[in-house]
């Protein structure tokens, strides 16, 4: 139970963390940046994959079935 409290906070910080530079970098479609170009940006960013990550991690310490 601990461990899975443990991924749960840990995947959480790295949705965090992910989350808010991914709507920080929102700031490049003012620049004349079309939403396409945002997208492939954002796809060469390592801030995106631990926002997926993270997310992935918090899915699993909750719905993952625990063996008693």
């Amino acid at each position: 139970m601990l461990i899975r409290v443990f991924f749960l906070f840990i995947g959480f910080g790295l949705a965090v963390a992910g989350g808010v530079t991914i709507i920080a970098f929102l700031n490049l479609m003012t620049t004349g940046e079309g939403f396409y170009g945002y997208l492939s940006f954002m796809a060469h960013r390592v801030e995106s994959y631990l926002f997926l990550s993270g997310i992935i991690l918090i899915w699993l310490s909750i719905y993952f079935p625990s063996f008693k």
